[in-house]
């Protein structure tokens, strides 16, 4: 049986799909498992074991050039989000067996549905992918938490960003795409913190975060001699290598901090305090802290007409910080602290 998982966007929610790929490795023998990613997050899926091929697509792409990506004898598709256009796609390329949920009116694409609310916010966003399984009349397994492969070569590359420190290494990831962030300037203050303490801190992000980030905090500002700023200069890949590396990461509620959970790397993760953004949804499967503002949960953020709008504020660079020596001392799983 050749099954192709679904879920062209984000470095988080691929990482957290990535237990649908080794529960069906365990309950369907000789499965042939393919991926469907975006093609910036599909790197980190290289050498996996529960993975036998990954294809790659933009949402923009045509309906034929998304129809291509169905070819090759896929017997089905799990949709673990509901794509219309690929799901339109996937209906065209005559794909038998077609997943997703039965609750979008793109839904009569699908042949087996599955009727499960994940805006309830009651499950994590791993435990709800396998639960499509059910959709190939497979039961599903308690979810194990992902695991991503790095070579030899790859690993001694991230050591090698590293100088071969033998400080604590910290990595500061300022960006991110879904959530609210905490200010630029209070990452800048982290990383000098730090640095002052006798950490190493490598700064990481896209080009687009760069400048942001430089724009917002670096104006006029020098940093530390021990604050390596990678911000805009690694690859996929090599930015894993660096967080493989690492003691900790530090990150918004962004790719990041699944990537380091996957890598067995501790985690201080800043969750903003909207629903969609919930600990109980969204959390690394990992070990270390995440922090949320001690504040109501909201719907969504309306702004400076919020009378929590500071919320992210409430995080100082003294109590993140205060954080760092735990975190890299514990092999406990992850908590939640409100602040």
């Amino acid at each position: 049986m050749n099954v192709l998982i679904v879920r062209p966007d984000g470095i988080g929610d691929l990482v957290l799909s990535l237990p649908v790929a080794a529960q069906l490795r365990q309950l369907v023998p000789g499965v042939r498992i393919g991926v469907l990613a975006n093609p910036v997050a599909a790197p980190i899926l290289e050498r996996h074991p529960d993975i036998d091929y990954v294809r790659t697509v933009s949402l923009q792409a045509s309906i034929p050039d998304m129809m291509q990506v169905f070819s090759g004898g896929i017997d089905a598709v799990i949709f673990l989000k509901p794509f219309r256009r690929l799901m339109w796609a996937a209906w065209r390329a005559g794909i038998p067996l077609r997943v997703a949920t039965g609750f979008r009116w793109q839904s009569v694409l699908a042949n087996r549905w599955i009727y499960e609310h994940r805006s309830s916010f009651q499950k994590h966003e791993s435990e709800c992918n396998v639960e499509m399984l059910k959709g190939l009349r497979l039961t599903p397994l308690p979810v194990v938490a992902p695991a991503l492969r790095l070579t030899d070569a790859e690993r001694a590359d991230g050591e090698r960003r590293w100088g071969g420190t033998a400080m604590s290494r910290v990595v500061i990831h300022p960006g991110g795409v879904s959530a609210r962030h905490w200010r630029p300037a209070h990452y800048r203050d982290l990383a000098q913190t730090l640095a002052q303490q006798g950490y190493a801190v490598v700064l990481t992000g896209s080009q687009a975060e760069c400048d942001q980030f430089r724009s917002e905090a670096l104006d006029g500002v020098v940093l530390r001699s021990g604050v390596n700023n990678l911000m805009g200069q690694l690859a996929i890949r090599e930015l894993m290598a660096v967080i493989a590396a690492a003691h900790v990461v530090v990150s918004g509620a962004t790719g990041p901090a699944h990537l380091a959970a996957a890598l067995a790397v501790p985690t201080i993760s800043l969750f903003d305090p909207r629903r969609n953004n919930l600990p109980t949804r969204w959390k690394p499967l990992g070990r270390g802290v995440l922090l949320r503002p001690d504040v109501p949960t909201c719907e969504k953020c309306i702004g400076e007409a919020c009378p929590y709008w500071d919320c992210l504020d409430r995080f100082t660079v003294e109590n993140v910080a205060a954080r760092l020596g735990a975190v890299v001392q514990s092999a406990q799983p992850l908590t939640i602290q409100h602040i």
